[in-house]
């Protein structure tokens, strides 16, 4: 018998789609089961699941009240369960009977029934300070499940913190690759790890992951380092040279439709002898320098899937956004009429009218107008290495080879400054065979200082400007893989402390986490030299996002002159107090009145300031158009400056 199977990613914000829940849909439909995805807050799921039972028993007490109706007032009480609501709703019935039997019903659906409606249930984990989002769904998705043990938890935070998981929820997670037979289910020789992904269940939801379209693969799995600071070597603890994706490209190409880009997940690709081979095996696939992408026909896709049955609702999902998308931006004056009567005639309009028979039956008439006037504009395709590559493995021959596929951008690890002279010398050699567009991720927070910071950082700048590159940086704030100090986003290594973590995401707040190429907005950010930077570890934090404002109105320079007139023990003490960045009650901080006058420059806020901020806007544009041009910065971006509003819980 069919079993009825959900995939669940928890409600946190992430840029790529989750490989292992795709690989796992794959398997289970395999099996015949029925598979559905869901992302975001599992209460939901539990509300809806209730709400659909309680308005089916409520419509059954008196068949002349049509509780349909008022399903978001009984949703709202469900939610909540507060008695006013409740009182609210039992206010408007009119008999006695329907009034305690409607009591009797929300308050079972509301407090006591269990939507137990699937058979087994698998809950994704990314990161490791996601803990508390993740550790909830986990314990929501239990009230879901028929039978007890069939909750599977995966991933990374389940890989690096398996007894805690346990500990807390009661499940015992399932730890690195689904790489074995019977990993699943006993008896069971598919391997899932080595299952093509269904990229049909993105289209079961809401959320966009900023991919947009690419296929998503390994060309090796594991790395040869052992970093204390990576879950690698937990994760994927044997290196594989060499994994091949043809058969799977060409499935996926046959299901899905041909991908624009091509996202590498390697771990160190350059690692592995059979580079060559995966080069050759990259351009067999269409990805060879100078290569272009047309998109497929989109509306065959989906219909293709319709008929397969295999998942309605994501294509019935799709069909609807691709339809909508065509009628407003693709026809125009008569044929949009005649488009706009079609969708009409087969309730295609409404995405909550539309059946799989209506898109059937419309497909002879939309069909030869979607594919004459879709879109078939030749694009680039890129590669993507998203990892990045390690550049203690470059040479001229590697080197050499990457420029036969059409790669942007080419990222290199920077993790310390120890790595200085390797990733210069790859840096000058990715110059020499002409790849100009370039990125890099700089650990901090985990051995180094903030000067060596500042000096990598330096480093990029100055080869930029060499070499007429374009190399944007992405600082990495370290966060411990294992205990406590993983579950959260404060730690501080012994050489970093809060005031210095606040001062690097005060300025990365501004760009998004972005070290743009030119040197105006480094110098102006970062400081012209170390004395100017280890001046700004010390400065106001609205004083370093709001530069203009707060120097304009002179602000700045009378912050400047009280805190270098410090000296001594006094300068020590204040020091001692800014960088732990706790600025409330600062007349309890100290009992010298010279630095009880400074602290107060810590309290200023930026709207008690009324001058214009024109650096941080004009910064802010410019990022935002680097991002709408070239969507491989959002992918690179750490979730730390996603938004604004994450700034204030990274330390």
């Amino acid at each position: 018998m069919p079993r009825n199977i959900l995939l669940i990613e928890p409600n946190y914000k992430n840029k790529y789609p989750p490989i292992g829940l795709m690989k796992i849909a794959t398997y289970h439909r395999m099996l015949g089961d029925r598979v559905t995805f869901f992302k975001g807050n599992v209460f939901d799921l539990i509300v809806n699941g209730r709400l659909d039972k309680c308005i089916v028993r409520l419509n059954k007490i008196d068949r002349r009240y049509n509780w349909n109706l008022r399903s978001e007032e009984v949703s709202k009480y469900i939610r909540g369960r507060k008695n006013d609501d409740l009182e609210s709703i039992l206010n408007s019935l009119k008999t006695e009977r329907l009034l305690l039997n409607a009591r009797s019903t929300l308050r079972y659906f509301g407090h006591k029934y269990l939507p137990k409606i699937y058979d087994r249930i698998y809950v994704t984990t990314l990161f490791t300070f996601h803990w508390r989002t993740t550790i909830t769904a986990i314990k929501q998705s239990k009230k879901l499940v028929k039978k007890k043990g069939e909750v599977k938890v995966g991933g990374v935070m389940a890989s690096l913190l398996p007894k805690e998981i346990e500990q807390a929820t009661g499940i015992k997670p399932v730890e690195g690759l689904l790489d074995r037979p019977s990993m699943l289910d006993s008896g069971n020789s598919i391997i899932v790890d080595e299952l093509n992904l269904d990229y049909s269940i993105l289209d079961e939801i809401d959320y966009q992951y900023p991919t947009g379209s690419a296929y998503f693969t390994f060309m090796t799995k594991g790395c040869t380092r052992k970093c204390k600071f990576c879950s690698v070597p937990i994760l994927e603890p044997v290196y594989k040279n060499k994994i091949s994706s043809i058969d799977k490209f060409r499935k996926i190409t046959e299901t899905h439709g041909d991908q624009r880009n091509l996202l590498l997940l390697d771990n160190n690709v350059l690692a592995s002898p059979k580079f060559p081979e995966i080069i050759q095996e990259i351009k067999s696939l269409g990805f060879q320098k100078g290569a272009k992408y047309v998109e497929p026909n989109q509306f065959e896709i989906v219909v293709r899937g319709l008929k397969s049955g295999t998942n309605d609702i994501a294509y019935l999902n799709k069909c609807h956004r691709i339809l909508s998308h065509f009628l407003t931006r693709r026809v125009r004056g008569a044929k949009r009429e005649i488009v706009q009567s079609i969708l009409e005639r087969y309730s295609l309009l409404s995405r909550e009218d539309y059946t799989k028979k209506n898109v059937i039956r419309a497909y002879s008439r939309l069909s030869p107008i979607f594919e004459r006037y879709r879109n078939k504009a030749e694009m680039e395709r890129y590669v993507d290495f998203n990892q990045g590559i390690d550049g203690r493995y470059v040479n001229e021959e590697n080197m050499r080879l990457l420029t036969q596929i059409n790669i942007r951008p080419l990222r290199i690890a920077f993790d310390f400054i120890g790595m200085s002279k390797q990733y210069i010398n790859a840096v000058e050699l990715a110059a020499k065979y002409g790849i100009t567009d370039l990125s890099n991720y700089l650990l901090y927070n985990f051995k180094d200082t903030p000067e060596d910071l500042y000096e990598r950082m330096r480093i990029n700048i100055d080869l930029n400007k060499k070499y007429g590159l374009k190399i944007f940086s992405f600082p990495m704030k370290y966060i411990p893989l294992f205990g406590e100090d993983a579950k959260k986003r404060i730690y501080i290594s012994p050489k970093w402390n809060r005031k210095y973590i606040r001062t690097i995401q005060s300025i990365l707040n501004v760009s998004k986490g972005i070290v743009a190429p030119g040197s105006d907005f480094f110098e102006m950010a970062f400081g012209k030299n170390l004395k100017e930077f280890q001046e700004l570890l010390y400065m106001p934090e609205s004083f370093i996002i709001h530069r203009n404002r707060f120097q304009s109105a002179g602000i700045t320079d009378e912050w400047r002159t009280k805190f270098y007139s410090l000296s001594g023990t006094v300068l020590l003490e204040a020091k001692a107090i800014i960088e732990r960045n706790d600025f409330n009650n600062i007349g309890t901080k100290s009992n010298n009145p010279e630095i009880i006058d400074l602290l107060r420059y810590y309290r200023i806020d930026s709207k008690d300031v009324d001058e214009p901020d024109f650096w941080s806007a004009n910064v802010r544009a410019k990022i935002n158009k680097l991002l709408k041009e070239d969507p491989f910065l959002g992918l690179t971006m750490t979730c730390d400056y996603d938004n604004q509003t994450t700034l204030a819980k990274a330390v």
